[in-house]
């Protein structure tokens, strides 16, 4: 997508502090954090919102979790727990139509969210 500020960051056309880069996963720095640790990870492939995942794409989703483990292991600010959110639609907060995960790390989270 010509107009996405997800695809221009995977493109390069929109600096990031990239965190982790694989053929499909694109991970990078929250710009304005939530936590200690705010990243976001993204489909390289443009997926406008989590109620578009379908049979044909479902694959690079399950990946994503498959990298948010991967660091998850890797940083020890994970230890104590990390907390996962994607919003899906403009009402829940969803800003950017790139399918993205919050991947948040390096405090206590309070429950209920948001």
């Amino acid at each position: 997508m010509n107009d996405c500020l997800f695809c221009k960051i995977i493109a390069g056309e929109i600096p990031s502090t990239k965190i982790y880069e694989d053929d499909s996963v694109f991970v990078f720095a929250d710009i304005e954090p939530t936590a200690p640790v705010h990243w976001l990870a993204v489909p390289k492939t443009h997926i406008a919102k989590l109620s578009d995942v379908n049979e044909s794409n479902s694959a690079v989703i399950s990946h994503i979790y498959e990298v948010i483990s991967k660091l998850a292991a890797e940083h020890e600010e994970f230890a104590d727990g990390f907390r996962v959110v994607s919003n899906c639609g403009k009402t829940a907060g969803q800003s950017v139509f790139h399918i993205h995960f919050h991947i948040l790390a390096g405090r206590e989270f309070a429950w209920p969210a948001g």
